[in-house]
């Protein structure tokens, strides 16, 4: 995969679409854990959506650059 992408003639690194992407699939898992409840067991919540983003957003980057 290439390290940059074009953007209206600006390159920008793949990882900024990664992570807006991350954070759009943080989001969503986010909901469908507050909808189970997770978040009564928890004991910092916004810490925990906090790693949650960082873990997803870790994961797809090794997987696009691995």
């Amino acid at each position: 995969m290439h390290r940059e992408i074009a953007v209206l003639g600006a390159y920008i690194p793949t990882l900024i679409p990664l992570c807006i992407g991350g954070a759009a699939l943080t989001w969503i898992v986010d909901r469908l854990l507050a909808q189970v409840g997770l978040f009564r067991f928890v004991w910092h919540p916004a810490l925990f959506r906090a790693s949650l983003l960082v873990c997803i957003c870790g994961a797809l980057g090794l997987a696009v650059y691995r």
